[in-house]
């Protein structure tokens, strides 16, 4: 099975970049020709693009929640729609794969999940360093993704 690790957000805005904190960390710990691990700074229809072509997807990304800040949670993509993602300036995932299937596209792939990190709200600030409720929450997304990798091996 073809899988695509994809952690999304963008690296210079504090905590919105927690997905490609832990797609960095996941890279040190899987090798393996079947896993793909990347980073995305854009979502909607670019996202969509990264991952045509793959069986499996899983998406690292902060969300928007009113859960408790720094919590990680395991979101089918059906589910995702209800949450908000930290990407103000582009369509949904969910919207893109919706628009994509209507045109024909056959390449989605069959599993899509999010492993959603919880937060409050957007971060404003600027720097590369995560605040201490979401760095803590790093591990805890690693481990769940390779949980995630692990079902299918």
């Amino acid at each position: 099975m073809r899988t695509i690790v994809l952690g999304v957000g963008n690296p210079i805005l504090s905590d919105d970049g927690v997905g490609i904190h832990v797609a960095n960390q996941l890279k040190q710990k899987i090798n393996d020709p079947n896993i793909a691990i990347d980073a995305a700074l854009t979502g909607g229809m670019n996202l969509l693009d990264l991952i045509l072509g793959y069986d499996k997807a899983i998406i690292i990304d902060a969300v928007i929640d009113n859960g408790e800040e720094g919590e990680v949670k395991i979101i089918p993509l059906s589910n995702f729609s209800t949450m908000h993602s930290c990407n103000p300036h582009d369509v949904s995932l969910t919207e893109a794969i919706q628009m994509a299937e209507k045109l024909g596209e056959t390449r989605i792939p069959k599993e899509i999940i999010i492993v959603g990190i919880m937060m409050k709200k957007l971060p404003c600030e600027f720097g590369e360093k995560l605040s201490e409720k979401i760095a803590t929450a790093v591990p805890k997304a690693v481990e769940m993704t390779l949980n995630e990798i692990k079902k299918d091996n």
